[in-house]
């Protein structure tokens, strides 16, 4: 797995080829990597929330937040990260004959979790909280590596890639805001800061 974090990241043209040659299924895609890194920003951003704390300014002070209302937006993270996941992927698949694309549920959801791999890695950072912006412009290089991927993947043409990445950029958006809002609502209804 370190190899294909490493792999995907870093000579991403070479890589798509090699995943789309695997015979590796969405459960093993899910259970194998997927799972494993979506854990990273939750445990990390679970552990930043409680133990190390933010500050929003002199106005608000230094808080940290409770762990076990911590640990139930981890769990509520990471479940409907993975649910966008595999919604990302369908969309993908459903969208592909409208783009001239080939459809396969698979590519299309080994699309959706490794183009998702600098947001997963990013999430070392949570541990930091004030460092949320960083997370967010790392996470951004996975939209660079979709594009890469699609064509591959999804057999795109070249003159429907960019409509095709477009289309599947502003659904992926709109997945994860709402996955944003809800965790965030979550966090919300619970949060009881305990200032430090």
């Amino acid at each position: 797995m370190i190899q294909r974090i490493k792999d995907i990241l870093f000579k991403p043209k070479e890589t798509w080829p090699q995943i789309k040659a695997e015979t590796t299924g969405i459960g093993q895609v899910l259970t194998g990597y997927a799972m494993i890194l979506a854990a990273i920003p939750a445990i990390c951003g679970l552990l930043g929330f409680t133990l190390v704390g933010q500050s929003f300014g002199p106005i608000t002070g230094f808080f940290r937040i409770p762990f076990t209302y911590s640990v139930v937006w981890a769990v509520v993270w990471y479940v409907l990260i993975l649910v966008a996941l595999y919604v990302e992927g369908l969309v993908i698949n459903l969208l592909a004959p409208s783009f001239g694309s080939k459809q396969s549920s698979v590519n299309a959801f080994k699309l959706a979790v490794y183009s998702s791999t600098p947001m997963f890695v990013a999430g070392i950072l949570n541990i930091l909280p004030a460092l949320g912006i960083l997370v967010f412009l790392l996470s951004l290089y996975g939209f660079y590596l979709l594009y890469i991927g699609m064509p591959i993947m999804m057999e795109t043409p070249k003159d429907k890639l960019v409509g095709y990445y477009v289309v599947t950029l502003i659904l992926m958006i709109v997945i994860y805001f709402v996955v944003g809002a809800i965790s965030s609502a979550v966090m919300a209804a619970m949060w009881r800061p305990i200032i430090l």
